[in-house]
């Protein structure tokens, strides 16, 4: 029986390869695929974006090679990034409700 964090690296490649390749290559997200699973997988976090650009500038930042598409390791770089944002937001809220819970 596979771990939580097991399940968790194969939601994410599950993820990525279900938005990757409908424009081409199977192996990356083009800007528009990148745009679907942002808006479909990351709902909330697009909805408290208030600049209309934001994919567009997520993109250019994962981009790393400018080939203008986001392969895995790219995308990998997105998940992290708002995970350890999460994580923050996760601590202070703990600090200002009065510590941690075990679940």
């Amino acid at each position: 029986m596979p771990s939580d964090l097991e399940r968790a690296m194969e939601t994410m490649i599950t993820v990525f390869h279900r938005y990757a390749g409908n424009e081409g290559n199977t192996s990356t997200l083009s800007r528009k695929e990148l745009k679907l699973l942002m808006e479909t997988e990351l709902a909330s976090f697009m909805k408290s974006q208030r600049d209309p650009a934001a994919v567009e500038k997520i993109m250019k930042d994962l981009d790393g090679n400018g080939d203008g598409e986001v392969d895995f390791e790219e995308f990998v770089a997105l998940v992290v990034g708002l995970s350890v944002a999460c994580e923050q937001f996760y601590k202070l809220h703990m600090q200002k409700t009065g510590g941690f819970k075990k679940q």
